[in-house]
């Protein structure tokens, strides 16, 4: 299976044994939206909800943490997603967070997971069947384990704007980055040192579709990204840094890493240095 399917190939696919559609919606700048509901209102036949807002580090004081392994798993049980599911992800946010939870899946060792190309737009805007409700769930074992090769640390990030050994990709819009803006979480202004800005809307075409190929390279291009070198990606609160992630992914660069805390870490901390202006 590809990281990227079309609606036409899970349409194909719907009620294969092995097939697992899950909603990855999460809308943590527009409060008035209910990802819960609206996915109870309409989704795809036989997704599950992820609940990804809830999905996080209960521990931490950020708002996006990784989950520990088991909390994962366990969650990932509940719902019916188990060891040798192949498990297709969509979502119906702006902020395109099914990458957020493609990046958590493969992180604690998912393979066969995808993203569904155009999300639950493409796929109503097509006519296609939906279901609404909750769908019956049954428990599946999904193993615990996590790979932490692709998460950066706030030490890791400190390190790297000394050294420059790793590339840094911000996926939050231009006037947030310079500074321009204000931090909708009434955070400090700017951006990490030495990054470069991509904000992650650049990367889909009109009808919400990922953009592929050359198109999609000349994005990373423009922003001053050589995807022949290292690359961790950054934004707001660590979830449309995966669309960034994502999008390397699919120019085919898997040694891209993500620094979960992003500025809402960054931002808070007295003691990080922070730029303003253009990259």
């Amino acid at each position: 299976m590809d990281s990227l399917v079309s609606t036409e190939w899970l349409a194909s696919e719907l009620g294969a044994f092995d097939l697992r559609i899950v909603d990855a919606s999460y809308f943590a700048l527009e409060p008035a939206r209910d990802a819960q509901a609206e996915y109870e209102a309409e989704h795809i036949p036989g997704a599950v909800f992820m609940d990804l807002g809830n999905l996080a580090d209960t521990n931490s004081p950020l708002p996006s943490m990784l989950p520990t392994p088991e909390m994962f798993a366990s969650r990932m049980q509940a719902l019916g997603l188990g060891d040798g599911s192949r498990i297709v992800l969509y979502d119906n946010s702006p902020h395109h967070t099914s990458a957020r939870a493609w990046w958590m899946f493969r992180t604690f060792g998912s393979n066969e997971v995808a993203i569904l190309d155009g999300g639950l737009a493409k796929w109503k805007a097509e006519g296609r069947a939906l279901a609404s409700g909750k769908e019956k769930l049954r428990h599946r074992h999904f193993t615990v384990w996590k790979d932490d090769a692709a998460v950066r640390s706030l030490e890791q990030m400190k390190a790297n704007v000394a050294s420059g050994a790793e590339q840094v990709l911000d996926a939050r819009g231009a006037g947030r980055f310079t500074g321009e803006e204000q931090d909708p979480r009434g955070l400090a202004a700017g951006h990490i040192p030495g990054s470069r800005n991509l904000p992650q809307d650049r990367l889909f075409d009109e009808d919400g579709t990922w953009k592929t190929g050359d198109a999609l390279k000349a994005e990373f291009d423009a922003a001053g990204i050589d995807l022949a070198k290292p690359l961790v990606t950054t934004c707001g609160s660590g979830i449309t840094a995966a669309v960034l992630l994502f999008g390397a992914n699919l120019l085919g660069k898997k040694d891209v890493a993500l620094y979960d805390g992003s500025w809402s870490e960054w931002g808070l901390l007295p003691d990080t240095e922070k730029a303003t202006g253009a990259a």
